[in-house]
């Protein structure tokens, strides 16, 4: 056999090993990417589980390392880092990072409930078996993470009580609705009968179940410290912990300084750009995104409005002749109400291993009916007609929504691209299809001037996040220090700013991914074009082998 070929049977036997490990160890992550043969199932964090995934890893890292990569086609040896770094993601978040000792969030069963529910990916008999399994494991899988979880920080458990109550409304009302469709109409076949009485069987104990586990919580929160654990943790996770997991994040061997470094001078060119356009405006930034703030959409019709800036953006980017274009369905749809709160709208496209995708859903927000007029008003002073064009470009066209069409196109000898995409190319391709848009004047409202401020907002909050990234978790930013420069350098609403905050301490170097993402999307595109690639030439080069990190990516284009 020639020796190329092994290698390459070599690594694509070890893929797909490890694809069918990733799916049996983390069913819930299989969901989501289309991988349905473990829709029954939980994931399990119990100490055994955890130590035999880590040895499982530890194989993959030694199989991978005793192939000649350097005798891979390209694409095999990006499909093979990017498995080096999974398998060391992995195993880092195992050993060192730890989370399931101090994060209540993992815990939350209700992603993994509600991916049964959201698409119609199978017969509704099959999704509803697949319903009671997971229910039916929640009790164990509650107890299990109460053994391991120590000290937490005070902002996980506050949120842990909010979503664990959010998944409980899941439980009871999405379950309830998917039980009435199930048995409507002229009576359901013995098949889904069976499958609504498992529900049916399970639901009760995991009800309780959760309900007991968020009075834990809301114990733990109260500082009822019965099991001797007293304390909250620091949601920081220190500088060490959060340079080697943003290295991982990035699959790069990234600087944390650098990155930071460079965030800080492009916070200052950024806030420049924005005043002179302001400038030619006729005010300063405050006072012109003042102005262009007062422009809210309405909630009864916000759907139709991203519905024609969709369609508009479309229609620009076909006659700019950016990239090309693909016709996947989409549908502007409600967001559940359990998103809403955080923007005004979000992608969610099929997994990318669906046999059979559906429908990309731009979900779209009113905001949440607890809110108070005030915040509701601040709110949509953040997200204005204007900045809802530029999200909308971010979120659909040329942005997420056809980045995804093309990802989804490229067929490898491998899945692995598929379902180890690169957050932060997503993010920043997402992030420069805003940039391109303003660039070439997309008009927005009618004005693209309107539609440029609202991008150099957008690109200094982009590159606040990754200050605060940085500066929360490894610098020891505080609060106020966060709020300043948020409302002040960065131009954002009070309840805009103070949500940062929060998913600052939450989340730890996923804040980094849109703005690294960006630059590095941005300098690979100008790359290209100075070779003399056409831009739709350049952009669809970029866009045509997945989703990889764009620093593999270069071997490719």
């Amino acid at each position: 056999m020639e020796p190329a070929g092994e290698a390459g049977q070599q690594f694509r036997k070890l893929a797909g090993e490890y694809l069918d490990h990733l799916a049996s160890r983390h069913p819930d992550r299989a969901t989501e990417l289309g991988d349905h043969r473990f829709d029954d199932r939980l994931a399990d964090h119990r100490a055994a589980a955890l130590d035999d995934e880590r040895r499982e890893l530890d194989g993959f890292a030694a199989r991978l390392a005793a192939i000649d990569q350097a005798r891979l086609d390209p694409e095999l040896r990006v499909d093979a880092a990017m498995l080096a770094n999974g398998v060391q993601r992995r195993i880092f978040e195992i050993t060192e990072l730890r989370e399931h000792t101090w994060n209540p969030l993992l815990a939350n069963p209700g992603q993994a409930l509600y991916l049964l529910l959201a698409r119609d990916y199978a017969p509704l008999g099959e999704r509803l078996n697949s319903l009671a399994g997971r229910l039916a494991a929640i009790p164990g899988a509650l107890a299990a993470a109460r053994e391991s979880l120590r000290q937490m920080p005070k902002v996980h458990l506050e949120t842990a009580i909010a979503q664990f109550g959010g998944t409980i409304g899941l439980a009871t009302e999405e379950a309830n609705a998917a039980l009435r469709r199930a048995t409507d109409g002229t009576g359901a076949s013995p098949a889904v009968a069976a499958a609504v009485a498992a529900v049916e069987r399970v639901r009760p104990a995991a009800l309780d179940a959760l309900a007991e586990h968020k009075d834990w919580l809301s114990a733990r929160l109260a500082g009822d410290d019965h099991a001797g654990r007293g304390g909250f943790a620091d949601p920081r996770i220190g500088a060490d912990l959060f340079a080697r997991k943003l290295a991982l994040t990035l699959s790069a061997s990234a600087d944390a300084g650098a990155v930071l470094a460079r965030a800080e001078a492009d916070l200052e060119r950024v806030t420049e750009e924005i005043t002179a356009a302001a400038g030619r405006l006729g005010g300063t930034p405050r006072e012109v995104l003042g102005r262009l703030g007062a422009a809210v959409p309405d909630e009864a019709t916000i759907l139709a409005f991203c519905a024609q800036a969709l369609e508009a953006q479309t229609a620009f980017v076909r006659a700019h002749d950016l990239v090309t274009l693909y016709d996947d369905p989409v549908e502007i749809i409600d967001m559940p109400e359990i998103d809403r709160g955080v923007a005004v709208a979000y992608c969610d496209p099929p997994g990318p291993l669906e046999p059979v995708p559906g429908a990309t859903f731009i979900a779209v927000s009113p905001t949440p009916k607890d809110w108070t007029p005030q915040r509701v008003a601040s709110f949509y002073r953040e997200y204005n007609r204007h900045m809802v064009h530029n999200l909308m470009v971010h979120e659909a066209m040329p942005g997420h929504y056809l980045q995804l069409q093309h990802s989804r196109r490229f067929s490898g000898a491998t899945r692995l691209r598929a379902a180890l995409w690169s957050g932060s190319f997503v993010e920043g391709w997402a992030v420069y299809a805003e940039e391109l848009m303003a660039a070439h004047e997309y008009p927005g409202e009618g004005d693209p001037r309107a539609v440029r401020m609202q991008q150099l907002k957008m690109q200094l909050r982009m590159i606040i996040n990754a200050i605060l990234d940085a500066r929360v978790h490894a610098h020891g930013m505080t609060e106020a220090e966060a709020m300043a420069l948020m409302t002040g350098p960065g131009f954002q609403e009070d309840g805009e700013a103070a949500g940062k905050w929060r998913r600052a301490q939450l989340t730890s170097a996923q804040l980094s991914t849109y703005y690294v993402g960006y630059t590095e999307v941005a300098d690979l595109a100008s790359d290209l074009r100075e070779r003399g690639m056409s831009q739709r030439a350049a952009h669809d080069a970029m866009l045509g082998h997945g989703s990889p990190p764009v620093g593999l990516l270069r071997d490719l284009v």
